[in-house]
């Protein structure tokens, strides 16, 4: 068994191993081993050249990593969480995500960055929230978000290869969970969601630390004869709205689960995007299952309360197929 660490880890080990012009740069990722361990015993491995301690400055790092970038090399930015990030979102949004169309494509900006998202751990409200919208909204940027070990092993790699800035999105939630991969899994499709249980009574959409949550209710609704598709999108931009599509033109009923806030999120922009193109085939309105709208709480058993549970999309799917 791996376990998702441990798959990013090996992910980042193939990357520096393959290209020589990959490099590791972020907080305490060198002798500290990452804020969740994630480096660990890779600054030993491949020196302190390729794997670079920074100092606590968001966006200094992430600039830095666009002008490698733009320069040649394959950086690999981490940032410790994502509610970090905001401070490096003029670097992302204005630099990054821009520099090819206004410089008439002349210039590209091979650039992946890795964060930490999403709660579960009991890390309070400034290191626990689900910003993945935020990134998703902007155009020049790939945004993804491995929710198995095979993903979170394969995705880095694919990443790399693109040639516009890749935000990879780990779900705090999922470094402890474990799974049997194969020993070559190979680089991951970034251009498609995948299926992950079939179905024909409703879709489940979801990504991320939202996938166990719906698998769970999945498996509960097959003990009451309710048989949920259960969807990873994967890649948040582009969406893969054909995969939704076709997962509703035959099961004809649709719930999205989305750790993050209701409101303006990624879950309303899939029911946005059904509601415009396979609306006739709903026999039921769109539900949506969201992170409550409150920074997320310390306490275990308001954070719980806080966040998408099994029962609370078991509940969802009873109402739409009823």
């Amino acid at each position: 068994m791996t376990s998702y660490r441990e798959a990013v880890r090996e992910a980042l080990r193939e990357a520096l191993i393959r290209d020589e012009r990959a490099f590791l740069m972020g907080e305490d990722v060198g002798a500290y081993g990452g804020c969740f361990g994630v480096s660990r015993g890779l600054l030993e491995e491949f020196g302190p050249d390729r794997i670079r301690d920074t100092p606590l400055s968001e966006s200094a790092f992430v600039g830095a990593g666009i002008g490698a970038a733009l320069n040649g090399a394959r950086p690999i930015v981490e940032v410790m969480t994502v509610n970090f990030s905001l401070l490096a979102l003029d670097q992302i949004l204005n630099n990054g995500a821009t520099l090819r169309h206004m410089s008439g494509g002349q210039l590209g900006v091979p650039l992946v960055i890795r964060m930490a998202t999403g709660a579960g751990r009991q890390l309070a409200a400034q290191h626990s929230h689900s910003l993945e919208s935020f990134y998703a909204h902007i155009p020049g940027l790939r945004v993804v978000s491995p929710a198995t070990v095979t993903d979170a092993r394969g995705m880095l790699w694919s990443a790399l290869q693109d040639p516009d800035p890749v935000v990879i999105f780990e779900p705090i939630a999922l470094y402890n969970s474990e799974d049997e991969i194969g020993t070559d899994p190979g680089s991951a499709d970034l251009d498609h969601a995948a299926v992950r249980r079939a179905g024909a009574d409703v879709t489940v959409v979801c990504y991320g630390g939202a996938l166990p949550v719906a698998e769970a209710a999945a498996e509960h609704l097959a003990g009451e004869g309710i048989s949920a598709e259960v969807i990873d999108l994967r890649t948040l931009r582009p969406l893969d709205e054909a995969t939704v599509f076709d997962s509703v033109a035959r099961t004809h009923r649709l719930v999205v689960v989305d750790e993050g806030w209701r409101s303006v999120g990624i879950a309303a922009e899939i029911a946005a995007r059904a509601a415009e193109h396979v609306y006739y085939d709903l026999d039921a309105p769109i539900v949506r299952v969201c992170g409550v709208e409150v920074p997320v709480p310390y306490a275990r058993q308001l954070e719980e309360a806080a966040l998408p549970q099994p029962g609370s999309v078991v509940a969802a799917v009873r109402d739409v197929v009823s």
